[in-house]
């Protein structure tokens, strides 16, 4: 376990307390605005640029491959050059990308844009709570986290409404263009206000597992949305290869990116599972839903995002009691319960037609889907960090965050095939034919996520975030519309 350089000493209330909430805050509401967001413009990108199913998918993948693939990398960046100064590259660099995004004149554009701003975001997601995790004092640390929580709650509750009024009168670019202004002030206050803290110890940079895990992510999404047959036979192979020399090279190198002694325990590798399943079906759930709300349904975005809503304000009213229950009772019976209680939602979401009211037909189904999600998220966090030392807390910590992204990924990439969405139908047409089979799909993956609990989920933890910075190296890419994910609960 290494310390920063200088013991943090700031102290919470303080002016240079409030900046630092301010700057890290601001940071990381770029990162809630855009992924939430996204996923209500997808139609209205579509539209303009004559976007298939397939050029949808790669609008969100392409972001979740660079940023999976290079999470764990940019948070020992941080450690090794400066929290601060990462932090502010990570930002100037999603901010360039975003506006690449915003004037994209064709798909291919604003795909290789959205992969830009994952580079970006690898840099600064992991920046933020480490910064105040190796800035404020640790008597102080857990109410700075709280304040940051509940702030990034606020913009994960307002973004749905501002992105979607951006898209419905304006156009679907300005949701890239907003991020200029935010992250000029961030920067700004960053270096003004923000101390540069960097860990003693320079380890080496795992280079080639980032680049082989890159590859192979790659790769499998390749392979998974397009469907060239012999191209996507040979990316199929060339992922699965590079996967293999991933595993292989963490094996053997000295600092490793990704140390696989932790899946050596049964409770770390169970809860990773559970992640797995429960983070691929929120993500699959999210992608078809707001299409279909959009699409089949006539939503406009801004109703579309709204409609959304529920479950964000029950994520941010019911996990902290969540925690304190699993703190309780223990971590299995909640991440069983959970993920089924979130099945729930997702079927009756798969049951959305056209004509469906609101009130009698969304709502209920979003607010048992937040319900599962709201069950789920807080006592996952402790059953990972419970599954490792304490020396490994940051590991675990980012290692499962980098497993939902890599989640999702996976999910938006495989299962519309499977479900037959077929990109060569029009966008209506495609999710027409099979949005039903699909969140059937994400309705069994996500109970299977409980069924993996209940049997391998044995301890508990407390849920409040660990003292060491290293202990946020990956967290926080926002989720889905949720404005938290695994391991980024606040005391």
């Amino acid at each position: 376990m290494t310390e920063a350089v200088g013991a943090p000493d700031v102290r919470y209330g303080t002016a240079q307390a409030r900046w630092i909430v301010v700057a890290t805050v601001l940071g990381s509401g770029i990162a809630f605005l855009d992924t939430t967001v996204v996923n209500v413009a997808l139609p209205a990108i579509s539209d303009d640029l004559g976007t298939s199913i397939t050029g949808l998918q790669w609008t969100l993948d392409a972001y979740l491959v660079s940023l999976s693939a290079l999470l764990l990398l940019g948070g020992s960046l941080g450690d090794r050059y400066g929290r601060r100064a990462v932090y502010v590259a990570g930002l100037g660099a999603f901010t360039t990308a975003s506006v690449v995004c915003a004037v994209a004149p064709t798909t291919g554009w604003l795909i290789a844009a959205r992969a830009a701003q994952g580079v970006g975001g690898a840099l600064l997601v992991p920046g933020s709570l480490a910064i105040i995790a190796a800035t404020f004092h640790p008597d102080d640390r857990g109410r700075a986290i709280g304040a940051w929580s509940g702030l990034a709650g606020v913009a994960s509750a307002i973004a749905p409404f501002l992105g979607g009024w951006l898209i419905d009168a304006v156009s679907w670019r300005l949701i890239f263009l907003i991020n200029v202004p935010i992250a000029a002030v961030a920067i700004a206050v960053a270096l003004r206000h923000v101390p540069e803290t960097r860990s003693p110890e320079r380890e080496p940079l795992d280079v080639s597992g980032a680049a082989a895990i890159t590859l192979a992510l790659a790769a499998i999404s390749y392979a998974a949305i397009e469907h060239h047959g012999g191209a996507s036979v040979v990316a199929g192979i060339v992922g699965v290869l590079a996967v293999v020399a991933f595993i292989a090279w963490e094996r053997v190198s000295d600092h490793p990116m990704l140390p696989l002694a932790v899946f050596r325990s049964r409770q770390f590798s169970g809860a990773n599972l559970t992640t797995l399943a429960v983070y691929a079906a929120l993500n699959i759930g999210f992608f078809l839903v707001v299409l279909r709300l959009q699409v089949s349904l006539g939503y406009s975005a801004l109703e579309a995002g709204a409609s959304l809503v529920p479950f964000t304000v029950l994520m941010l009213v019911l996990s902290p009691w969540a925690g304190q229950l699993g703190q309780r009772i223990g971590a299995r019976l909640p991440l069983t319960v959970g993920p089924l209680i979130t099945a729930v939602g997702l079927l009756l979401l798969s049951r959305l037609r056209p004509g469906d009211h609101y009130a009698t037909g969304v709502m209920p189904a979003v607010v048992i889907f937040g319900l599962g999600m709201a069950i789920t998220v807080a006592p996952l966090t402790a059953a990972v960090l419970a599954g490792v030392s304490e020396g490994l807390v940051g590991v675990a910590s980012g290692v499962n965050n980098a497993v939902a992204r890599f989640a999702g990924l996976l999910a938006v990439a495989v299962v519309p095939a499977i479900a037959g969405i077929d990109a060569s139908r029009s966008l209506a047409s495609s999710i027409d034919a099979g949005y039903v089979t699909a969140l059937r799909i994400a309705t069994v993956v996500c109970a299977v996520g409980g069924v993996f609990a209940a049997v391998l989920v044995r301890e508990t933890a407390p849920t409040t975030v660990p003292p060491h910075p290293s202990a946020f190296a990956a967290c926080q890419d926002a989720g889905v519309a949720v404005g938290s994910t695994s391991g980024e609960q606040a005391p």
